[in-house]
């Protein structure tokens, strides 16, 4: 790898990281020395880089730094296209627009040597002929999400028995045949899990849930966790049993 993709990839790595990342890290996914690493990071902040490193802890990037615009490799530039492409055939309506107007403004800027890539694309992602229909606007869903905002459900299960309940959304799951609504539900006061082709109906309220977006997702990946670990049982050898 030359030195200055090396720059380039070092300040990626801090840049997507969400702790400090440190030289022997560093060094193991740019399969180089930390030596090198050493030298890179040096030689990036004497180029007013904004990295701030301490001894056995590691490095990061001050917020704010950016990169030019759009310096994709060939790697990023498929990878933004398979999920572009995935995004295109299974997201709802808005997303799915959305992902080709993102294909299209990435063929516009990038080398005329990477915009085959996005053109004629030699990774492809299967069609989807599920036909998905919600039964609530999706984009006003994730505006409620990032809100941190009540909704009302009307929501009918497998049997088709309908009920009312206020949910506190979270995260929406898209699948291949489903998409699912993950919410804080009033009415069970535990996490729960809406198909939104199951939705009869819903009403956005301006009433703020009292946890954070971001709080309310941690506790659910947790216990999702922990669902896990008990459906997977306990270690081989840890029977306490007399």
């Amino acid at each position: 790898m030359r030195r200055a993709d090396r720059l380039f990839q070092i300040i990626q790595i801090l840049r997507r990281a969400s702790g400090p990342v440190t030289a022997q890290a560093m060094a193991a996914e740019l399969e180089t020395s930390k030596r090198s690493v050493y030298r890179d990071i040096a030689a990036l902040m004497s180029q007013r880089a904004p990295i701030r490193g301490e001894a056995g802890v590691g490095y990061v990037l001050d917020a704010g730094f950016d990169m030019p615009p759009l310096m994709l490799t060939a790697d990023e530039v498929e990878a933004a296209v398979l999920g572009a492409q995935w995004v295109a055939s299974r997201g709802d309506p808005a997303l799915a627009r959305a992902a080709r107007d993102l294909v299209a403004k990435i063929a516009a800027t990038v080398p005329e040597h990477l915009r085959p890539m996005l053109l004629d694309p030699a990774t492809r992602t299967p069609p989807n002929f599920a036909n998905l229909a919600d039964g609530l606007d999706m984009a006003r869903l994730r505006a409620a999400i990032h809100a941190g905002h009540k909704v009302e459900l009307t929501y009918a299960d497998e049997q088709g028995r309908e009920s009312r309940r206020v949910v506190w959304p979270i995260a929406i799951g898209y699948r291949d045949t489903t998409r699912n609504l993950v919410a804080w539900c009033e009415m069970r006061t535990d996490f729960r899990n809406f198909r939104t082709d199951r939705v009869v109906g819903a009403d956005f309220l301006e009433e703020r849930y009292p946890e954070r977006p971001p709080i309310l997702r941690a506790r659910w990946r947790r216990a999702m966790e922990e669902i896990q670990r008990n459906w997977r049982g306990p270690p081989p050898g840890n029977d306490s049993s007399p």
